[in-house]
């Protein structure tokens, strides 16, 4: 009887050695918790500190990984004025990411400033480029990225809804075109880099399944949707569904690639906030510390209980009043961050767990 209970039990633990070893292999992602931080640099050069919940100062960066937090979100501007969030910057951040043992994740805006789905300005370096010399320094720059900044998650443009890289790589105008920069961006990550993840990013839910079935041909392992109640509606379930029929429809992993939440509907800087209106809030979560919490909860549990769902990314998560309470160009989004006006670390930051 004892031999065959400790044979029963040696079994027991070598299965479980398997699955811990499979659960580990090197290019499985673990469930995303991510926070975008691409503002901590600026932040931090200009005297901004940041604080845990027991009101130590602490490295932002170590503070959410103590939370739980696993991923990092960078953006990567071109040739920015400032240089902020441009190559030589955020490749030392990625550094920095990286030794605290957490995931790099970049979004490339292929643009020196913002992206989205307003604005797809191409980096000045190509203009006046014919479109086959824009698609050799688009390739050159992707190849710089893979291989100096290797990130796990390459983001290839930011909330393509329309196209990235105008007028060439415009969706609406030179569909063709688009879908070529598509597939050479890909291209070189799988050559260069093949254990990294690809992901498209759409902003929203109406309109994603009109560009999936666009981009249906491209390689690529993920699809991101950002979600903001003020911008894409109220209604979780529709979003859900929205992923779980994408995910399904193009057999690809997805995630909330962007989503935040106010804390209070006050202001830290004479900085115009975003948010600042009850009609703006959706009407189950108020602007508290407790209803920022539990929006992010709820936004966890929608990805954790959809089909292929993976993970998702709060954004802004450092956009603190960094230049003071007077500063007309501070943040618009201090009430959306994850650190409050006293720069402590807030209650949603435990969603991470």
């Amino acid at each position: 009887m004892r031999s065959r209970l400790k044979f029963v039990l040696i079994v027991l633990l070598l299965a479980m050695v398997s699955c811990s070893k499979e659960e580990e292999t090197p290019n499985a992602m673990p469930f995303i918790k991510a926070a975008d931080m691409s503002y901590l640099p600026l932040i931090e050069s200009e005297g901004g500190v940041f604080y845990n919940s027991q009101m130590v100062a602490e490295d932002a960066l170590r503070t959410l990984k103590e939370s739980g937090c696993n991923t990092i979100r960078l953006r990567l501007w071109h040739s920015p004025s400032d240089h902020h969030s441009g190559f030589n910057e955020v490749k030392l951040l990625a550094q920095r990411v990286k030794r605290l043992g957490m995931k790099v994740w970049i979004t490339v805006h292929y643009s020196d400033t913002w992206a989205d789905p307003g604005q797809q300005v191409k980096p000045s370096a190509w203009q006046n480029l014919s479109f086959n010399q824009l698609k050799i320094q688009f390739e050159q720059y992707t190849t710089q990225i893979v291989t100096q900044i290797r990130p796990d998650i390459f983001q290839i443009g930011n909330e393509i809804n329309n196209g990235f890289v105008y007028p060439e790589g415009n969706l609406t105008n030179n569909e063709a075109q688009f879908l070529l920069l598509l597939t050479s961006a890909s291209n070189v990550i799988r050559t260069q880099s093949p254990s990294t993840k690809i992901m498209l990013h759409y902003a929203g839910i109406q309109g994603a399944s009109w560009f999936f079935s666009k981009t249906a041909a491209i390689d690529y392992d993920y699809i991101g949707l950002s979600y903001y109640p003020v911008w894409h509606g109220t209604d979780l379930s529709v979003l859900q569904q929205t992923l779980t029929s994408l995910g399904q429809t193009y057999s690809k992993k997805v995630l909330i690639a962007e989503t935040s939440y106010p804390f209070t509907l006050g202001w830290n800087d004479w900085t115009n906030n975003v948010l600042g209106q009850l009609n703006q809030l959706h009407p189950n979560y108020p602007a508290t510390l407790d209803g920022q919490k539990n929006f992010l909860h709820q936004i966890k549990s929608t990805i954790q209980q959809t089909p292929n769902g993976i993970g998702f990314c709060y954004w802004g998560a450092e956009w603190i009043a960094f230049r003071g309470t007077q500063a007309s160009n501070g943040s618009s989004w201090e009430n959306q961050a994850l650190w409050d006006f006293t720069h402590k670390a807030v209650p949603a930051m435990t969603v991470f767990k």
